[in-house]
């Protein structure tokens, strides 16, 4: 009498699987910590009183258009290239009700004039 066996089939390896799973997950709860919560009895530094001052080396935009380097007028960017102390980043600040188009032809005439970067100064509000 010739008993027949089935054909042992390969089992998947899921407790492998899972063992990587969980890894996986150990791995990014420890390389992407999560901040802690704020305290509640903290109270965070309001800003909103404060005189908003330009830095001294930035070319301010305002909003007719018009450039200024620490109050004073300035025709054109390649006169504040010339006096600024590192001709190598202009930062602009324009003003908010500055039209798109006179930013981004100011911005263009500043990179023409040869700097390595041109950096637009905005404002970041914590909401």
């Amino acid at each position: 009498m010739s008993i027949h066996r089935k054909p042992r089939t390969a089992r998947e390896p899921t407790i492998a699987l899972i063992n990587v799973v969980f890894l996986m997950l150990v791995f990014f709860m420890v390389a992407g910590t999560l901040a802690p919560p704020m305290e509640s009895d903290l109270s965070l530094v309001r800003t909103a009183d404060l005189d908003g001052r330009a830095p001294p080396e930035v070319l301010v935009i305002h909003a007719d258009g018009r450039l200024s380097h620490r109050g004073m007028p300035l025709p054109d960017v390649v006169t504040y290239l010339t006096t600024a102390q590192d001709s190598d980043v202009v930062r602009l600040m324009p003003d908010r009700d500055l039209p798109a188009e006179t930013l981004l032809r100011i911005a263009d005439e500043a990179q023409a004039a040869g700097p390595k970067s041109v950096l637009i100064i905005t404002e970041k509000a914590l909401r």
